[in-house]
């Protein structure tokens, strides 16, 4: 209780209010708790240390498991129990940053705009949830939230158009009455040419249209010239 009355800065918002305080090899230490849903981790703060004030381990870890922007919002905050109830209750509430915090000062609120990422622009989609800003932005608010490996999606994704693919292709070969197929070519913004296959039919009454396949065409012969 003596050194609660010191913990005003904004870090501790994000940790249980009251630490326990348990025996660690002999040494007094208090163990606080991260408030964040599904996490687990507790910090350690040994009492028989001259740094027992500081707070690094405590900002590295609602860096790592908030974000960095939750963090930010947090200094600029300048108090606990406002980013506890501000910041901290709206994120637990509804996972928005901004949905319990005041806007402060003058001007309009300005948003930043960042260049794709190599992983958005490699033609590798599985591949972006190894981003380090994509894994922020996912579990921003949610750190508990588990993150598939690309390889897992890659394989659960083949399996699902592996399915859907014989799902189609067993009601198509049922299907009593007639199956009408459309194909439409167009050259893309790229220069690459294209080829698309659809499927139209009555499905329980209700008009149905779906892509079967589309192809890039390799190679384009003009026969006008």
């Amino acid at each position: 209780e003596h050194l609660m009355k010191y913990w005003v800065s904004p870090v501790y918002a994000f940790f249980d209010l009251t630490p326990k305080i348990v025996d660690t090899g002999g040494r007094r230490t208090h163990e606080f708790k991260c408030s964040a849903w599904g996490c687990k981790v507790t910090v350690w703060r040994y009492l028989d240390k001259k740094d027992v004030k500081l707070m690094s381990n405590m900002c590295k870890h609602v860096k790592g498991c908030w974000g960095d922007e939750v963090l930010n919002a947090a200094d600029d905050a300048k108090d606990a129990d406002k980013v506890w109830s501000k910041i901290v209750g709206g994120i637990l509430r509804n996972g928005s940053i901004t949905a319990m915090f005041e806007w402060k000062g003058k001007g309009k609120v300005t948003y930043s705009h960042r260049q794709h990422t190599q992983a958005e622009t490699n033609l590798r989609p599985f591949e972006i949830v190894k981003d380090l800003g994509f894994q922020h932005l996912m579990k921003t608010g949610r750190p508990e939230y588990y993150l598939l490996h690309p390889t897992t999606i890659s394989c659960d994704m083949r399996l699902v158009f592996a399915r859907t693919r014989q799902r189609i292709a067993k009601m198509l070969r049922g299907y009593e009455g007639k199956i009408s197929f459309t194909t439409n070519a167009w050259t893309s913004l790229n220069h690459k040419a294209f080829v698309a296959f659809s499927v139209h039919l009555e499905h329980n009454g209700m008009p149905l249209s779906m892509p079967l396949d589309i192809i890039e065409v390799v190679k384009v012969k003009d026969y006008l010239r």
